[in-house]
């Protein structure tokens, strides 16, 4: 994604809203609108779906709670783990690059954090945000768009 490109995160958290802008990918504009957070103890898990990165490294025990097909704007999958948002920040700042995905335009904060990526077939967004509320949880937004 170019420079140009602008996005702003806050991932599966109450009211919470991740945006993604066009870019020279030719990434729609799209807004996902989070839905309520489930704790990981509550959580019922989904499988990911397919047209989704195989390869994509999601963080260690993450429970997938939500899976949208927004057609061209890419597949959003939503979930929580109960890994502490420091030590997912790091799986995905590691694991994205041993992986062939390259990330762009991120932005980290103490409890949350998100990023662009790009792949040799796709290119998307993460967020991930920590959940006090959730002993500690952290939810994870990923949306991936094939190329």
């Amino acid at each position: 994604m170019t420079a140009g490109v602008r996005a702003a995160a806050s991932a599966a958290v109450l009211a919470a809203v991740l945006t993604s802008c066009a870019s020279s990918h030719k990434v729609a504009d799209k807004t996902v609108e989070a839905k309520t957070t489930v704790c990981s103890t509550a959580a019922k898990a989904m499988a990911l779906p397919s047209g989704f990165p195989a390869d994509f490294p999601m963080p260690r025990a993450t429970i997938i709670t939500s899976v949208d097909d927004r057609g061209d704007g890419g597949i959003v999958v939503m979930g929580v783990t109960p890994t502490a948002f420091k030590d997912v920040l790091a799986a995905l700042q590691t694991g994205l690059p041993a992986k062939g995905f390259t990330a762009e335009d991120g932005e980290t904060e103490p409890h949350d954090a998100e990023s662009d990526w790009t792949s040799s077939d796709y290119d998307g967004r993460w967020a991930i945000r920590e959940l006090p509320q959730c002993n500690g949880d952290t939810a994870v937004s990923v949306v991936a768009r094939k190329r």
